[in-house]
C-alpha cells in the first residue's frame, strides 16, 4: 500500500474541513467529493484564463497560435503516419485514409470520397487512381444511378490495410501523446465543434480568391 497517498488523502480531508466552516458543503463523503471537485474547476479556469503563449505581450492574438497549433500538429501526425507505412506499398497516407473510409463507410462515388478525406477533385482523383492500379479498390455502376459509378475496397485493399494497422494505431497512439482520458474527451469536443463549423464552407466549394472575405462577412468576424 502506498502510505503517501493515504497522508495526500488525510492532508485533503483536513484542508476540506478547515476550508468548509460555513458548512458550505456537507460534512461526508459527498460533500468531500463536491468539494474537491470544484476545486479541481477553478483551478483549471484559473490556468486557463491566465494561459501564456510566445509573443502574447508583443500583441500575438491567440487565434494566430490556435491555427500555429493545429498546422504543427498536422505535421507531427503526417510524420509517424510516414513512419507507419514505411516499408509497405502505400505511398502516402491519404491513400490509407480512402481506404479506411471505404471500408468503414462502404461504396460511394468518387466525389463522396474525396469529399469524405477533404481534397480537392484533381488531388482526390489522382489518389484514386493509384488505388485502382494498385488494385486496392475498384469501380462498378451505381444500384441508383446506372449512369454513375461508386467505387469499393477490393479484398487485396483489406489485406493492405490490415497488414499495416498495427502501425497505423501505434501511430494514431503517439499522436494523442501524454493526455489523459479526460483531456482527450475535451479535445475531441472542441476539434469537432471547429469540424462541423469548417465542413459545410468547404463543401461549397467557394472560389480561393474569394474565400477568406467571403467567410468573414458571412460568419460576421471582427464585428464582436
Amino acid at each position: 500500500m502506498k502510505y503517501s497517498f493515504i497522508k495526500d488523502i488525510i492532508n485533503l480531508a483536513e484542508e476540506f474541513e478547515s476550508q468548509n466552516q460555513e458548512n458550505f458543503y456537507s460534512n461526508d463523503a459527498d460533500g468531500f467529493k463536491a468539494w474537491v471537485a470544484n476545486s479541481e474547476f477553478k483551478k483549471v479556469k484559473s490556468e486557463t484564463s491566465q494561459q501564456n503563449w510566445p509573443g502574447k505581450e508583443n500583441g500575438r492574438s491567440a487565434e494566430s497560435v490556435i491555427s500555429t497549433l493545429l498546422v504543427h500538429l498536422n505535421r507531427y501526425a503526417k510524420t509517424y503516419s510516414k513512419s507507419a507505412i514505411a516499408g509497405s506499398d502505400f505511398k502516402t497516407q491519404d491513400e490509407f485514409s480512402y481506404l479506411i473510409n471505404l471500408k468503414a463507410f462502404g461504396s460511394m462515388t468518387k466525389m463522396e470520397l474525396i469529399k469524405k478525406n477533404i481534397h480537392d477533385k484533381s488531388s482526390g482523383i489522382l489518389i484514386i487512381n493509384r488505388l485502382i492500379n494498385q488494385g486496392w479498390i475498384q469501380q462498378s455502376n451505381s444500384q441508383e444511378d446506372k449512369r454513375s459509378k461508386v467505387l469499393n475496397i477490393t479484398e487485396a485493399g483489406k489485406l493492405a490495410l490490415d497488414n499495416q494497422m498495427e502501425k497505423i494505431r501505434n501511430a494514431t497512439q503517439i499522436v494523442s501523446g501524454n493526455l489523459n482520458h479526460s483531456e482527450k474527451m475535451e479535445l475531441i469536443r472542441i476539434l469537432d465543434k471547429l469540424e462541423k463549423f469548417h465542413q459545410p464552407i468547404f463543401s461549397k466549394n467557394i472560389n480561393s480568391e474569394k474565400l477568406i472575405e467571403t467567410v468573414y462577412q458571412d460568419y460576421s468576424f471582427g464585428k464582436n
